[in-house]
């Protein structure tokens, strides 16, 4: 099936989307903006060894990418085949940087699939994840983000908490995070030459989670391949000039009509850090939303 197509961007997208999440998802039915979902009798439950994709996205994050990419390596899974989804521009050197290294790598189980897109679709997340739930061969698919570190037995308990579930959306019950990290902390590097790294887990602290957000969807592959990622909502399959904050997670959960279902996942860790590379360092909006992290940690 084609990828979803994208749209030149418009200036009222941003308060499209927002009277979408205020006003009409209060209001509308689902079906009107997704195909049906298959009938949870109907899916694939997975037996033994199956196929995984974890699916996530970088701009500006290299330091990120290099952790969760040095953890398929240095924890590959054993339970099942995995395929790692990486969208990124080319534009970002220092991301191309680390792409090209890991791309040299082999490891058994784990298959790269590295994907440059134009800024204008990097920056509108729901377009990258359209591709890869309309495009994947998987049984399941995790849609995640860069700083999220996929640790020992991860992958392997995950392939055993999927054995035979055929719901729409999983996410793990708890995770281990970091502080609020600063620019400086050496945890946050960037190398000038991409290598292997680890982390020491004793700077991570343990915490639940009560839904699916943001970083820990795993969605049923029947389901991503039928309905896309917000295929149907334009607003947010539309090419923007920037990394735009990601309300089609929300939109997701609200299309499936699921916050989703907690597994026990052993080591899924965060870094947790203060500036965000999707805005434009020193700028003014960078130092509000630094800010407001510090206030809400």
């Amino acid at each position: 099936m084609k990828p979803t197509k994208t749209y030149t961007p418009r200036w009222y997208n941003t308060y499209a989307i927002h009277f979408f999440r205020l006003i009409l998802t209060k209001i509308m039915p689902t079906s009107w903006f997704r195909a049906p979902l298959p009938a949870v009798k109907d899916r694939n439950a997975v037996d033994g060894f199956f196929n995984l994709e974890i699916v996530s996205h970088c701009w500006g994050y290299s330091n990120m990418l290099t952790y969760q990419l040095s953890s398929f390596v240095n924890y590959p899974p054993t339970k099942c085949a995995l395929t790692v989804t990486v969208f990124y521009a080319k534009e970002d050197t220092k991301s191309q940087a680390v792409v090209d290294f890991f791309s040299q790598k082999t490891v058994e189980n784990v298959t790269w699939n590295f994907q440059a897109l134009s800024k204008g679709k990097l920056f509108r997340r729901g377009i990258g994840r359209n591709i890869a739930a309309r495009t994947t061969n998987a049984d399941w698919l995790w849609f995640t983000d860069c700083d999220i570190i996929f640790h020992e037995n991860c992958l392997d308990s995950l392939a055993e908490q999927l054995q035979g579930k055929q719901e729409t959306l999983y996410y793990p019950r708890q995770e281990r995070t970091t502080e609020m990290l600063e620019q400086d902390d050496p945890m946050l590097r960037q190398d000038s030459e991409p290598h292997l790294v680890n982390i020491d887990t004793e700077g991570f602290s343990l915490h639940s989670r009560d839904k699916a957000k943001g970083a820990f969807q795993i969605v049923h592959g029947d389901v991503a391949r039928a309905i896309g990622y917000c295929e149907k909502l334009k607003m947010f399959q539309t090419e923007d000039d920037r990394w735009r904050k990601t309300y089609e997670d929300t939109a997701f959960k609200w299309l499936i009509s699921s916050e989703g279902i907690p597994l026990e996942i052993d080591g899924v860790f965060q870094i947790r850090h203060v500036q965000k590379g999707r805005y434009t360092k020193d700028s003014s909006i960078s130092r509000v939303r630094s800010k407001i992290r510090r206030l809400q940690e």
